[in-house]
């Protein structure tokens, strides 16, 4: 089986991803500012892809011809330094728009941590809906500004907190992204490896384990399977995030 599979969606084999009406992530999405009335032209726009784990999707300096938007799974984007090293950007989720690019290429690669389920939508195509949708240029503008401010408070992380500090900030941030109905704020999956944290975090791998088991010990948070993260005292977390002692 390919590593990375496109299809229809409107022919999409059953169960290997939902139609725009019954889409998991389609209210938080761009694609919410399209109408009931016209789900399926919005359907006819989108391709449906999967990723599978450690595949990329979105390769760096490519042409920047598909929009992409995932539906479930977690993708690391990155970039590479000249001298091999790796720096990640971000992680996306479910109802998170890739492929913004203000030149012809993409600005950063993208790579499946677990399996990755998107919709790509063509360039050409999606100038198409946003000609006839507005509302869906402005749902892309607010996605963008997002992007900003998230590019801000990663510059802050990395150039002005402490190695502890930046550990409990990622965190808190993930905890704000567990979906409705899937574990709760203070229980929560880490899909990606440590080495991923801390290419993420500037840090070493062993600053990242060495870190957690501090938090661990101070009873601050507590790890399980090591994927599985429980906060115990989210005011002790949010002080150490916020560069205060709790």
């Amino acid at each position: 089986m390919n590593a990375v599979m496109d299809f229809p969606i409107v022919l999409a084999p059953l169960g290997m991803l939902r139609p725009c009406a019954t889409c998991v992530v389609r209210r938080t999405s761009v694609c919410d500012a399209i109408p009931e009335a016209d789900l399926a032209r919005l359907g006819a726009t989108a391709i449906g892809g999967i990723a599978r784990p450690g595949t990329q999707f979105i390769a760096d300096a490519d042409p920047a011809t598909s929009f992409f938007n995932i539906i479930s799974g977690t993708a690391r984007m990155y970039k590479l330094l000249p001298d091999g090293r790796r720096q990640i950007t971000g992680f996306a989720n479910g109802g998170n728009f890739l492929g913004l690019a203000v030149s012809d290429t993409y600005a950063f690669s993208a790579e499946a941590i677990d399996t990755v389920r998107y919709c790509r939508f063509p360039r050409v195509r999606l100038r198409m809906l946003m000609r006839d949708f507005p509302r869906m240029e402005e749902r892309l503008l607010k996605f963008a500004s997002t992007e900003l401010v998230a590019a801000q408070e990663q510059m802050l992380l990395l150039g002005r907190k402490s190695a502890r500090e930046r550990v409990a900030s990622f965190l808190l941030a993930r905890s704000r992204l567990v979906p409705a109905g899937q574990r709760s704020p203070v229980h929560f999956v880490l899909p990606m490896a440590r080495g991923d944290i801390a290419d993420y975090l500037g840090i070493t791998i062993e600053t990242v384990v060495r870190t957690l088991k501090k938090l661990r010990d101070e009873r601050i948070i507590e790890v399980t399977n090591t994927s599985e993260i429980e906060i115990c005292d989210q005011a002790a977390l949010r002080c150490l995030a916020n560069g205060s002692h709790p």
